[in-house]
């Protein structure tokens, strides 16, 4: 004979354990796909042999995927690389996102996007 004993269980006097009921199915985390990360890392493998970014993070949330970009890993984050796939259709995945908060460009190509952060031409 089985008996409520709480929300989101039952007990099964029989056999003396209780068995959950199941809960509904998370969404996956959002991450970045493999051509994705091969186009940031390349970009970030200039920027450390140019001497500008020293550090990097990955974060995978359930609405969104992160790669920040440190000059030094004690400090904020110089730029946030940020794909949303809820943005997709309205203002593209991608975004690059200064320090302080700016969106520098939004779209739905990552490299097109990144291409904003890629070092200008220098006087020799």
């Amino acid at each position: 004979m089985s008996e409520w004993t709480g929300v989101g269980s039952r007990s099964d006097e029989s056999a003396g354990h209780v068995i959950p009921f199941p809960s509904r199915a998370e969404p996956p985390q959002v991450a970045f796909q493999r051509d994705e990360l091969r186009v940031i890392f390349n970009l970030y493998g200039r920027q450390v042999a140019g001497g500008e970014w020293r550090d990097y993070a990955l974060d995978f949330r359930r609405d969104k995927a992160v790669f920040s970009i440190y000059r030094r890993s004690s400090e904020m984050p110089l730029y946030r690389i940020e794909k949303d796939p809820k943005l997709a259709r309205r203002q593209g995945a991608y975004a690059v996102i200064a320090a302080d908060g700016r969106v520098l460009k939004r779209g739905t190509d990552l490299a097109r996007v990144i291409s904003v952060l890629e070092p200008g031409p220098r006087a020799v």
